[in-house]
């Protein structure tokens, strides 16, 4: 038993696997990631985690599949995660071994508090409890964007973004009223290089603007887009 429980995070959106992991980490756990099911199978080979928290639909090996592969060489908690509230996902998930399930999106304290019950009952110790840290929350004019919690909201209501969406208005909301050119766009949100096709920096901004506002995003005529503030304010 280790001093305090590695988590291994097999995640493939790279946004949700990274804000997850540093939330992780912010409450004390040590967190290695992989981006798809065989690099989890194989990095759970080589690092041995304590608890395993992992997607369902991954690419190369989907999550269902790889709780199975390492139910036939260990009993660590597994905790699965998924967008997927249908029945047949958790019970397919808990019928492969997992011991519990979490629907995303998911606030940080919730699934922190699912880690420690799971490590509570395979006998490991989760790190000393501590006060959630300090949320994360860019706010503009009635759009807020929760970075740790993935959740963005307009006037209060909850906005279901895709998670090309989602990278794109976090891009905006970092940088708002500065212009971001689509090639920009194209080598954050999607790591395409140069030569890449502009046109879907396009599509994905139409969308954003139907979710959250046509009003929100200024084209820039011949070089990108910036996020507006309709007020002249915003923090």
């Amino acid at each position: 038993m280790t001093a305090t429980p590695r988590v291994l995070l097999v995640e493939d959106d790279e946004v949700i696997r990274e804000a997850t992991r540093m939330a992780l980490e912010r409450y004390g756990f040590p967190v290695d990631t992989a981006a798809d099911g065989l690099e989890g199978l194989e990095l759970f080979r080589a690092r041995r985690p304590d608890l395993l928290l992992l997607d369902v639909m991954l690419p190369l090996l989907d999550g269902v599949g790889l709780c199975r592969r390492i139910r036939e060489e260990s009993q660590l908690p597994i905790l699965m995660m998924s967008a997927r509230t249908d029945p047949i996902d958790v019970v397919s998930g808990l019928e492969a071994g997992a011991d519990d399930y979490v629907t995303k999106p998911f606030e940080t304290a919730v699934l922190v508090a699912r880690i420690r019950t799971v490590l509570r009952r395979t006998g490991l110790q989760a790190p000393a409890a501590a006060p959630e840290p300090p949320r994360t929350v860019r706010e503009i004019d009635g759009l807020q964007v929760d970075t740790d919690a993935l959740d963005v909201r307009v006037d209060g209501r909850p906005v279901p973004l895709t998670p090309t969406e989602l990278r794109l208005l976090l891009e905006f909301t970092a940088a708002p009223g500065i212009l971001l050119e689509r090639q920009t766009l194209l080598e954050r949100v999607w790591d395409y290089a140069w030569g890449a096709d502009t046109r879907v920096v396009d599509v994905h901004v139409q969308r954003l603007r139907a979710k959250i506002g046509a009003d929100r995003i200024e084209t820039v005529r011949g070089f990108g887009y910036r996020l507006r503030r309709l007020r002249g304010g915003g923090t």
